[in-house]
């Protein structure tokens, strides 16, 4: 598999780290070169070249031959021991350098080990290179240099075959004359042809005769612009120029073109530089119309020169590369990502004709376009991708996480002058993420995360090999793994074996423990040993400890250490003494109360956190943590060496930072010593005084500190909690925040006045709590008195979301003349109990009226009453208003667009152009609702309306309406009285309107679209209108009345039912179906029947009169546990029942004739006949068990068949026909006799047939 490695291999990326790091840089002049001695370290380094010279080679040939694939990973294993013992040797020398030894070096043992092993590597590397031969390796040129012989203008021969591209040059020729100068490209790859047809073109006679000049100029893969430019000038002249300079040079061309009619070939072009061919391109505008430059190049694509007919020859090779992919969309759009950066017809070609393509998709389960993406990344993206090898599918990376992990392993390429190494994380993530190889979403539609397909995990576990292990079944594999070198391990999935593997991966990197560990396995006692064993672990990720061993101040190289949600309540003093390590998280201990004295000494730190933890203070001495670029809280203490002024010196910090316990902050003059203004990188910043102690003797000496904690104004986010001052200062909401989106003022219990927040032009969420003595909101709070009152500026430009909570003495808000709020979607107030009726109206009312100049915006309308008045909200999205509040707020929302108390006169006049009216919570004030004032309207809900008694209709049909719901409305009666005409109707929802004594008349005819019926808890509605019902109706929901409005339909188009009981703990029936309850069901396929709650027995035999059912659904029938008769209807499916007393069922079900789902009431294992059941049991129609196809999900879908047998994960779907989705609030996992649980979400397993 001959060709250029397009992006560098990826071990020779690492071996190029080693050699940079300890061989090339100032590490060998300070340790290596005088330590080691200079011949090992020349071994060592010629060894290391001489090997990664082959690795580009091997790379693409481990693919079918396993001996180079074990060549590469013993390469691999070699330079990570080499790596481990150099840095090992650096760090032990460092640390002698800082404590002298008394013993000479010679005599040092351990150095002397270090030696021996390192002198084992190199003779390893050695006879490793000498394989090559046999291997059949070689160095793979990344670099190529031209052989071709310039061209002439001279033709050999004939051209044949080419009439079509001659028709059509002579055409473009042709078509070209009244353009000053017009540029023609010849596109296409190496030998199609180019230079000849420029050459038929240049020598033809007929079409040169309307030219005044020609000449024929061969470029090739070095532009130069002078000698170009002096190459034109003498196929013009026919012979030589002597000039030299290029000004010179390009003067004597625009002479030799002006007022002339030119014909000029540049023949083959490989430059794209756009700058170089625009001052190239100078001289020729000077000639007459109809001037011709004719290129042959490679590029379809180029900033100078217009499209040519190239791009048909990339097209062409496009489709055959979408035909490769054999219809899998993410590799066609992987190589759609890499190609689109690549205008070289070679380039797509090479693509084409890579025999990565013959790769067996089957024996390899990689996809052969995406490891053609995989080998154009550059060598350090390579490595980066790899290591995601080590999570598993489905797994949402957070960008920062990843990125300190790449950090931590050197994946990462050095930084350039000014940038950090998170800098260059960001840019390698972000690489990765526009090539696909991750995918952004969205956590709760909040959190950033992103994740990896499936297709390509593979490849990076394919890739990866052994040296990474994301290890659920560690005791199987324990003989192949010992050439791990990153591990994690789901301590679910792994018993006491565990140590067994980890002792025969001594040279382990990484190892991240995640998930609850098995009852017999020992944590505490493995964590020990762990350490003991694994002494050149660099990261190490703990999730449920109680004890951090002190033997942790071992592991020197460690640089990476997660204890987040660990139960530990102290670390040992010992942590302190890795003066290597750059990553202490510590998110979520909530029992730890202190950190190590000695932490100053970890001067390497670059990452602390501490969130969710209760420490009562910092320790000594933080400013030396000079590195620290994130930490995420800061408690000041009231010692000299914990308290503010230790923030001084750590100037670096970037992100998110919480700053705490300001109240041990004692003047202005200690808190300007934080120096928080030279903190450029802070993007968020929260400022705390802790609760408890709001009465100050000085509000003065309050405002002064928190002045001198001014933050840089390019802060985004600002949060002050517990201020104990009476005003703020002037910088918190000073105009010069041009960044600042986000403001939070909480328990400010002593302000009695806002801080003018009304000119920051970013802001856009503001959110005010907890001002207790706050009285009145003036204009004080829009502009600072001494700013500009004539500005034509908006106040308040950006802001989306305002929200005032919990302050009991507010009484006045003022809103200025001028614009306000222009972008306000949001507005909420909450317990504000003071603040005035008519005032809070005339808030909504103008707020809402400046908002919606235009009223026919809203479409969506949705209102409902605060019952207990302590809550007004205002929510706008696009053309959607949302309204809670009191009466008053409600009626000036109506007022703001049109409507009037929601009362509409018998002759209603105004048309609203809204498409959804969403109304309920007591709107007292509706009792009819014309649908003739909502012409547009499609979706009406009216709930809990108290008051509301009709829908009328005078100018039927209503041509819109498609879905209508009234819902707990006690007084509503009758719906239009000649019938509810609504052609498109196709849901209606009837809900507790206890005074309704039928439905729509003429419902089979004026609602011939309607598919979903819902009429629960009616009583008075006996039976359904006399005409029938709608033909098309699919699914019907009825409550008590089933058994009176049953018969009295035709149901024969009926597809699902639904029979909901809701007499409760009142219901008679005992056994269902009664004989007859049912009427003639043709086309039933779905039965639903909940809430039976004294339901004792199903009657099979009454069934079996549903000879179309295929779904039996029964919910919370707590007493059914009995089925009469001899078989459920042949046609049945699917038998699900949930909250059920289901035991008794599995003597009366044929397990190979359906589909069976319980779900028990209680959460975790329901133990029956001494067989353990998992919540939700399955029996199938097919011999085969279905399981999961997402491996992530698949533990939780594994089966028990009439025992507590497990299905093998390695089963997937066989029928088609049929999908699973797994979801539920328990995943149940069995490990030997022990049962776990494990919350994922709050949905219920579910069955879709399909």
């Amino acid at each position: 598999m001959a060709g250029v490695l397009v992006g560098g291999a990826f071990l020779s990326g690492f071996i190029n780290v080693v050699l940079d790091k300890f061989i090339s840089g100032e590490t060998y002049n300070l340790v290596v070169g005088k330590k080691l001695g200079p011949e090992l370290v020349r071994r060592l380094r010629t060894a290391l070249l001489a090997a990664e010279a082959l690795v580009a080679d091997a790379e693409q040939k481990q693919f079918g031959n396993q001996s180079v694939r074990k060549w590469l990973d013993d390469l691999r294993d070699a330079v990570y021991k080499a790596d481990d013992l150099l840095d090992r040797f650096c760090i032990k020398a460092a640390t002698q350098k800082q404590v002298p030894t008394f013993l000479p070096s010679f005599l040092n043992f351990e150095n002397r080990q270090i030696v021996n092993e390192i002198e084992e590597v190199v003779r390893t590397i050695e006879d490793l290179e000498r394989c090559k031969e046999s291997l059949g390796l070689e160095k793979i040129s990344t670099s190529s240099s031209s052989w071709r012989a310039p061209s002439t203008s001279l033709v050999r021969g004939n051209m044949y075959g080419r009439e079509d591209d001659q028709l059509a040059l002579i055409k473009m020729l042709n078509d070209n004359t009244e353009h000053h100068l017009s540029v023609i490209s010849i596109v296409g790859i190496g030998g199609v042809g180019k230079t000849t047809l420029a050459q038929w073109v240049y020598n033809n006679g007929d079409l040169m005769k309307e030219f005044d000049l020609k000449a024929w100029v061969c470029i090739s893969e070095n532009f130069d612009i002078v000698e170009t430019t002096r190459n034109v000038i003498k196929g013009i002249l026919g012979g030589a120029c002597s000039l030299d300079d290029f000004n010179s040079l390009q003067h004597a061309l625009k002479e030799k073109l002006s007022n002339k009619k030119f014909f000029i070939v540049l023949d083959d072009v490989w430059s794209d530089d756009g700058d170089k061919w625009s001052y190239f391109m100078t001289p020729f505008q000077y000639g007459k119309k109809g001037s011709v430059v004719l290129l042959t190049t490679l590029f379809a694509n180029n900033a100078s020169f217009p499209e040519s007919n190239g791009r048909a020859t990339l097209e062409e090779i496009g489709r055959k590369i979408v035909k490769k992919c054999d219809g899998l969309p993410l590799a066609a759009e992987t190589l759609g990502r890499l190609l689109r950066t690549k205008h070289d017809v070679q380039e797509w070609n090479k693509i084409l004709m890579s025999d990565i393509w013959e790769l067996s998709v089957e024996k390899s389960k990689i996809i052969p376009a995406l490891l053609i993406s995989y080998f154009h990344l550059p060598a350090y993206l390579k490595r980066c991708f790899v290591y995601c090898s080590l999570y598993p599918k489905d797994y949402t990376f957070r960008r920062d996480e990843l990125i300190f992990l790449w950090m931590i392993d050197d994946l990462l390429p050095s930084p350039k002058r000014g940038e950090s190494l998170e800098e260059v994380g960001c840019e390698c993530f972000d690489e990765l993420t526009s090539r696909l190889f991750f995918t952004h979403q969205l956590l709760d539609g909040v959190v950033d995360v992103f994740v990896m397909h499936d297709l390509l995990h593979d490849l990076a576990i394919f890739l990866a090999g052994n040296f990474y292990c994301n290890a659920e079944k560690l005791c199987e594999e324990e003989e192949e793994r010992i050439q791990t070198r990153h591990l994690r391990v789901d301590l679910c999935h792994c018993g006491s074996k565990l140590y067994n593997l980890i002792s025969k991966v001594e040279s382990l990197r990484s190892l991240l423990f995640i998930g609850f560990p098995h009852p017999n396995f020992d944590i505490e006692k493995t964590t020990g040993e762990i350490l003991s064993k694994c002494k050149y672990l660099r990261s190490l990720s703990f999730h449920k400890v109680d004890v951090l061993p002190s033997s942790i101040g071992t592991l020197i190289h460690l640089r990476h250490l997660d204890l987040s949600y660990c139960s530990i309540k102290t670390l040992p003093e010992s942590l302190c003494n890795l003066h290597n390590l750059q990553t202490l998280k510590l998110f979520g201990c909530y029992e730890l109360t202190m950190l190590p004295s000695g932490l100053h000494n970890l001067v390497s730190l670059r990452h602390l956190d501490i969130r969710g933890t209760y420490l009562e203070e910092m320790p000594p001495k933080m400013n030396k943590l000079i590195h620290l670029d994130i930490l995420s809280d800061f408690l000041v203490g009231k010692h000299e060496n914990n308290g503010i002024r230790e923030l001084g010196g750590i100037s670096n910090l970037h992100g998110s930072f919480e700053l705490k316990k300001l109240e041990n902050v004692v003047d202005a003059k200690e808190a300007k010593s934080a120096r928080m203004k030279d903190k450029k990188h802070i993007e968020c910043i929260l400022m705390e005084w802790s609760s408890g102690e709001e009465i100050v003797s000085n509000t003065q000496t309050e405002r002064e500190i928190l002045d001198s904690l001014q933050p840089h104004n390019g802060l985004k986010e600002l949060t002050i909690k517990g201020y104990r001052g009476t005003i703020f200062p002037d910088w918190v909401g000073h105009s010069s925040y041009q960044n600042m989106t986000n403001v939070s003022l909480e328990c400010c219990k002593n302000c009695c006045m806002l801080p003018a927040l009304g000119q920051l032009p970013s802001l856009k969420a503001l959110n005010i709590e907890g001002f207790d003595q706050l009285k009145s909101i003036g204009m004080e709070f829009y502009k600072n008195e001494g700013g500009q009152h004539s500005s034509p500026i908006a106040l308040f430009p950006s802001l989306e979301r305002l929200v005032f909570r919990h302050m009991p003495c507010w009484q006045v808000w003022q809103l200025p003349e001028s614009e306000t709020f222009p972008q306000l979607r949001v507005l909420e107030i909450v317990n504000c109990p003071m603040l005035e009726r008519n005032i809070l109206s005339d808030v909504f009312w103008r707020i809402i009226s400046s908002l919606l100049s235009d009223v026919s915006k809203v479409r969506k309308l949705c209102i409902n009453k605060d019952r207990r008045g302590q809550s007004e909200t205002m929510y706008l999205d696009e053309d959607t208003l949302k309204i809670k509040g009191c009466e008053s707020v409600i009626d000036s929302v109506f007022k703001a667009i049109g409507i009037h108390q929601l009362q509409f006169p018998e002759k209603q006049q105004h048309k609203y152009d809204l498409v959804e009216l969403q109304i309920g919570k007591n709107c007292g004030s509706l009792t009819v609702l014309p649908l003739d004032a909502f012409p547009n309207l499609k979706n009406l809900e009216i709930h809990r309306s108290g008051n509301l008694e009709s829908i009328s209709m005078s100018e039927p049909p209503h041509a819109s309406l498609q879905h209508l719901s009234i819902c707990e409305c006690p007084e509503f009666v009758s719906f239009p009285a000649q019938g509810l005409a609504a052609p498109d109707l196709t849901d209606l929802e009837v809900f507790r309107c206890s005074k309704l004594v039928a439905l729509p008349r003429g419902m089979n005819t004026l609602l011939p679209n309607l598919q979903f019926l819902n009429i629960q808890d009616c009583p008075k509605i006996s039976r359904f209108p006399e005409c029938g019902l709608p033909p098309n109706l699919k699914q019907l929901t009825v409550g008590r009345q089933w058994r009176d409005l049953l018969p009295t339909g035709n149901l024969d188009a009926l597809t699902h039912l639904t029979i909901i009981d809701d007499y409760g703990c009142q219901s008679m029936i005992k056994s269902f179906p009664e004989v007859g309850s049912l009427p003639h069901l043709p086309s039933l396929t779905t039965l639903e029947i909940c809430r039976f709650y004294n339901l004792e027995t199903l009657e099979c035999n009454e069934l079996l009169r549903l000879t179309s059912l295929q779904q039996l659904i029964i919910q919370q029938c707590w007493k059914l546990g009995n089925m009469e008769g001899e078989k459920l209807p042949p046609s049945l499916l699917l038998l699900q029942l949930t909250r059920c007393a289901f035991e008794n069922f599995f003597t009366c079900i044929d397990e190979s004739n359906l589909l069976f789902l319980t779900s028990s009431a209680a959460l975790g294992w329901r133990i029956w006949k001494e067989k353990s059941c998992l919540p939700l049991c399955y029996y199938f129609k097919f011999k085969t068990v279905l399981c999961s196809e997402n491996p992530a999900r698949r533990v939780a879908a594994k089966l028990c068949m009439k025992g507590p047998e497990e299905i093998d994960e390695s089963v997937f779907f066989i029928d088609s026909t049929m999908k699973m989705c797994i979801r539920q609030l328990l995943w149940p996992l069995q490990l030997g006799e022990h049962v776990y649980t494990r919350t994922l979400s709050r949905s219920i397993y579910t069955i879709f047939l399909e």
